[in-house]
């Protein structure tokens, strides 16, 4: 009788055994149906849910532009493949020593709301109302930085824009000329790439040409099939003068109106089509400027705002009665740059030092000094003493050519080094085909 009940109990735990494995075996092919790996790159993942989340943001985005949505696989392939270049320069970040502090994340977030017109709170409702996790949010931010910084350490390591350069820029037809916004599709030729493999990729460019030609909108077919960095943006590239794209794209896009695209075109990187959304001339720049002077109470461990407020408002009412503004700021000022001026500020551009002193001084008569008023900082009075409007066009035309020099190499020297990344690393994608 024993030996039965034992032979029972030793059957009854071996069916229990085989349900609970059937069962394991059950969750665990519904979790892998639910997630999986779509791509190994180098010694980590990319899961599924991470794809569709990405997938996601990028529908919201088109479909709030009012885009058309490319066909679903050519969609994954596309984020799957932004998603692999992130990783990769997360990684080559992370080895070569940029780091992202909390403060760094905090700092960044408090700006992205502010420029929503939100704090971080109502921020961070909005994100969870919207089914995403805050925490998730932060570190997306946190990786965003640590591209940006690579980004930066790569066009850091440039030669430096030299004056003679910019000479020549300013000399040429082509940036007397105006400035072009444009979108292009790229595909890509790997370095040393082969007869057979250049036509392979000659011939999928005149497909995309070809349907172009059919009717395609070039912001979807961009999503759909380039390989730039801005592809899921539509391709586009933004303004740029004739000077900051190479001699080909140039003369190709030249004549083009906005809305025109061009044939193919061959680069060392690969083989484009090249559309212009927008021009523009060059245009006449006018700088409004303020000549004021103040005095700063600063609110701070020592000084509350009350003491800050009380002692700017004698300081007001002894001025108003004969007492030296510029003595008093060079005695009672703290603000360091203009104290020892006697509070002259110089000229400076409207808005320069913030939206609260540039209203004050829009509604000063020259001369004339304001009533105590309130910043960030602490308690103000400031005298208007000038206000001009200067031709600055030479000025923001050498700036604008810099920074059409350094825009063009950069572009060129973060897609070359982004894609010889990705060259070197080793990634599996697991996709359906």
């Amino acid at each position: 009788m024993r030996l039965r009940s034992t032979l029972e109990s030793v059957a009854l735990a071996g069916m229990l055994a085989l349900l609970c494995m059937t069962a394991t075996s059950s969750i665990a092919q519904q979790l892998e149906e639910i997630d999986h790996i779509v791509a190994s790159v180098d010694d980590e993942i990319i899961m599924r849910s991470e794809l569709d989340t990405a997938i996601k943001g990028i529908v919201d985005r088109i479909r709030a532009q009012g885009g058309n949505l490319p066909p679903q696989d050519l969609l994954e392939k596309q984020v799957l493949e932004r998603l692999i270049v992130r990783k990769l320069q997360i990684q080559r970040a992370f080895r070569t020593g940029i780091r992202v502090s909390d403060a760094d994340i905090d700092q960044a977030v408090t700006t992205l709301a502010q420029q929503n017109g939100l704090n971080v709170g109502q921020m961070r409702q909005v994100i969870e109302a919207d089914g995403e996790d805050f925490g998730e949010f932060r570190r997306s931010i946190g990786e965003e930085i640590m591209t940006e910084r690579l980004r930066q350490r790569v066009i850091s390591s440039m030669d430096p824009i030299s004056d003679t350069e910019v000479d020549i820029m300013l000399a040429s037809e082509e940036f007397a000329g105006g400035e072009y916004n444009i979108s292009h599709i790229m595909l890509n030729l790997a370095e040393g790439a082969t007869p057979s493999q250049i036509e392979a990729v000659s011939e999928r460019i005149e497909e995309v040409h070809a349907k172009l030609e059919e009717g395609m909108d070039f912001a979807s077919a961009a999503i759909s099939y380039s390989e730039s960095q801005e592809a899921l943006e539509g391709g586009e590239v933004g303004w740029r003068d004739l000077n900051s794209v190479p001699r080909d794209f140039a003369d190709a896009i030249r004549n083009l109106r906005p809305g025109q695209y061009t044939v193919p075109i061959r680069s060392p990187a690969g083989f484009h089509i090249i559309r212009v959304n927008d021009y523009r001339d060059n245009m006449q720049i006018m700088s409004r400027e303020h000549h004021a002077r103040h005095i700063l109470i600063e609110v701070n461990e020592l000084v509350t705002a009350r003491e800050a407020m009380d002692q700017i408002r004698d300081l007001r009412q002894q001025i108003a009665d004969g007492a030296d503004f510029e003595e008093f700021a060079k005695e009672y000022s703290d603000d360091p740059t203009s104290a020892n001026l006697g509070g002259d500020m110089g000229w400076f551009a409207e808005n320069a030092y913030g939206e609260r002193i540039e209203q004050m001084l829009a509604g000063l008569e020259e001369g004339e000094i304001s009533e105590p008023f309130q910043s960030q900082v602490g308690w103000h009075i400031i005298q208007k003493l000038g206000f001009r409007e200067t031709d600055v066009t030479e000025d923001a035309r050498r700036a604008r050519a810099r920074n059409s020099i350094i825009q063009g190499k950069s572009d060129t020297e973060v897609e070359r080094y982004l894609r010889q990344l990705r060259e070197e690393a080793y990634v599996d994608i697991r996709l359906p085909s």
